[in-house]
């Protein structure tokens, strides 16, 4: 890039809609005391984990398979804190809605703050072109409750600009996950 990564990242949000809703900065305190961060920061952009979450349960004991997933895998739950179990995982999805431009490539990364308590979340790439809200999901590594805070920074997206646009984009290729507005499972 250019120019500054965090200037890019405003000139991108701001002309060309890639991050809504944006803050140019980074929101660390609301009302409510501090947070875990979001916002712009030098080289990225912290995202914020909705209210919306599927906890994964084996209640139904039935099997993870991702060419024939079955919904009873999940306990949908809403609220400003989840609690996932220890050695679980859920699902959730970014506050904000992505459009990637066709010369970027966008990867998102956990937060060390989650990390460092033993949650992790999947390393995912948004390929060019792609558009929607990301469905992000947090591993429990441990074996204790663990809770994750909605509305709150929960990972942080890089992009990656080429100097020339992409030969076939996601959009393109009519790829399965384009435009997905809320959490979403997995697609064949």
């Amino acid at each position: 890039m250019s120019i500054k990564a965090d200037k890019w990242i405003r000139r991108m949000s701001e002309q060309h809609g890639m991050i809504e809703p944006f803050e140019s900065g980074q929101v660390r305190e609301t009302e409510q005391g501090r947070i875990i961060s979001y916002g712009t920061s030098s080289y990225g952009y912290d995202v914020r984990c909705s209210n919306e979450f599927k906890i994964f349960t084996n209640v139904h004991s039935v099997t993870v398979d991702p060419k024939n997933f079955d919904e009873k895998s999940f306990v949908d739950f809403t609220g400003d804190v989840c609690i996932i179990p220890p050695n679980s995982f859920a699902l959730a999805r970014t506050v904000e809605y992505f459009r990637i431009p066709r010369s970027v490539l966008t990867v998102c990364l956990g937060k060390s703050t989650y990390a460092r308590c033993g949650i992790i979340v999947n390393v995912t790439p948004l390929e060019p072109e792609w558009e929607g809200h990301v469905t992000l999901e947090f591993s429990n590594t441990t074996n204790l409750p663990a809770k994750i805070y909605a509305n709150e920074g929960i990972a942080q997206m890089l992009f990656f600009e080429s100097d020339e646009i992409c030969e076939t984009s996601y959009k393109d290729r009519g790829g399965k996950y384009f435009g997905q507005t809320g959490v979403t499972l997995p697609k064949t």
